[in-house]
């Protein structure tokens, strides 16, 4: 018998049916994406979900990046309250730049604990070994499991709450493939099945979308594997909910080259040396993005006007949006102690660097697809029942794409 307890975490309440679950976040899924896969007939599983439960569209976090928006998927709130405002940032106690990457950054638990203590047998898969500290915190005490598919030969019970899942699974994929993306979806299949797990996130990671178009064949081949591994899920009985941490543009010059502004090169030219600029999309997976996104903070040495810098930024093209430190925290959700003095986004085709020198740009010579600001902000939100009349009524607002452990425990014919 599964458990249809009700838990509370963080001031939202979840009862989740009787049956198993899975949450999917694919990493980098613009709506364009599943678009031209489902038109092609190459996703007839998510079309199906689609037709029979519900689709739409829903906001992620700014910035648009994968630590920010999987940490608000698996807490519920935004990073104002959960603390994790970028992959990267600049430590006020040591001036330090450190990858946000631990739990020990989180300022709000998760709701895999409470799920497990009210009854669920939780497992948490996710693509990239980066998240998996942040999914794992507090769960495997609590008896459940929590592994990479980066790092699967290396989980052991002890730490993973699992030790043998390469003969669950298979051998461990290379993580710059759409395999590691997959192989996540085919862990939660097997966990499933095994009887294992009845509570499942599945965090994918947007190699793919970095590399493809969504028209381009190694996308529809990627999204097709994809929409197997979902019909394997709804066979087995599972509700499945699906989004999206953020989407993707293309962000580069007509000659392939990176379309890029080197903010902080450009900065101290015109207002001298102590500018330090720092890039929340930075993370150990270069070979995605060379480090090159469109959102920015900028911190400023004392004594130096804050609001002559957002003046002359603003006048650079390609610039959308600049804010002082309090304004972009309340405007972007985000904890405004782990924020710069200035907050920069930039346009639909443009990336923020900090100078030639800083950044390898030979994993990008071939073009490059990146995101980072509001131009990858909706994404999609699916889900494989039809929703409720109270939940459609939410569903018509500001709808989030954290909203969807909500949505997929509650948001059913039979919730409330």
């Amino acid at each position: 018998m599964i458990s249809s307890s009700t838990f509370t975490v963080n001031g939202r309440r979840f009862t989740p049916p009787a049956r198993p679950l899975a949450v999917i976040c694919l990493d980098g899924s613009a709506d364009e994406y599943l678009d031209a896969a489902m038109s092609r007939g190459l996703m007839p599983n998510l079309l199906k979900l689609s037709l029979n439960g519900w689709r739409g569209l829903a906001r992620a976090a700014m910035p648009t990046f994968t630590n920010v928006n999987n940490t608000c998927i698996v807490t519920g709130v935004p990073p104002s309250v959960h603390g994790i405002g970028g992959n990267f940032f600049l430590n006020p106690e040591n001036g330090e730049e450190v990858m946000m990457n631990s739990a020990q950054f989180l300022r709000a638990e998760t709701i895999f604990p409470h799920a497990q203590r009210a009854g669920r047998k939780v497992a948490v898969v996710t693509a990239k070994e980066k998240l998996r500290d942040i999914f794992a915190s507090g769960l495997i005490a609590e008896g459940g499991i929590a592994f990479s598919a980066e790092k699967a030969s290396a989980a052991l019970t002890a730490t993973h709450g699992i030790d043998d899942v390469e003969s669950l699974v298979g051998p461990t994929p290379a993580i710059y493939s759409g395999d590691a993306s997959v192989y996540v979806l085919k862990a939660g299949v097997a966990l499933l099945k095994a009887g294992r797990a009845d509570f499942l996130y599945l965090s994918t990671t947007d190699y793919i979308q970095h590399k493809y178009e969504p028209a381009a064949e190694g996308a529809l081949e990627f999204y097709a594997a994809i929409d197997a591994e979902i019909g394997r899920l709804l066979a087995a009985g599972a509700v499945v909910g699906v989004t999206a941490d953020h989407g993707m543009n293309a962000k580069q010059l007509a000659n392939g080259r990176p379309n890029v502004i080197f903010l902080e090169t450009e900065l101290t030219q015109r207002f001298g040396g102590g500018i330090r600029v720092i890039l929340p999309i930075t993370d150990p997976y270069v070979a995605h993005h060379g480090a090159l996104g469109s959102f920015a903070q900028v911190h400023l040495p004392a004594g130096l006007d804050v609001a002559a810098v957002k003046e002359w930024l603003l006048q650079r093209s390609g610039i959308t949006e600049v804010h002082e430190r309090a304004t972009g925290a309340r405007l972007m959700e985000l904890p405004a102690d782990r924020m710069g003095d200035l907050a920069v986004a930039s346009g639909r085709d443009t990336v923020l660097g900090r100078t030639l020198q800083w950044h390898d740009l030979r994993a990008v010579t071939n073009g490059l697809r990146s995101h980072g600001g509001r131009y990858e902000e909706i994404v999609p939100f699916l889900l494989s029942e039809p929703v409720n009349p109270n939940y459609a009524a939410r569903a018509s607002g500001d709808l989030r794409n954290f909203d969807i452990f909500e949505f997929t425990c509650n948001g059913g014919p039979g919730g409330r």
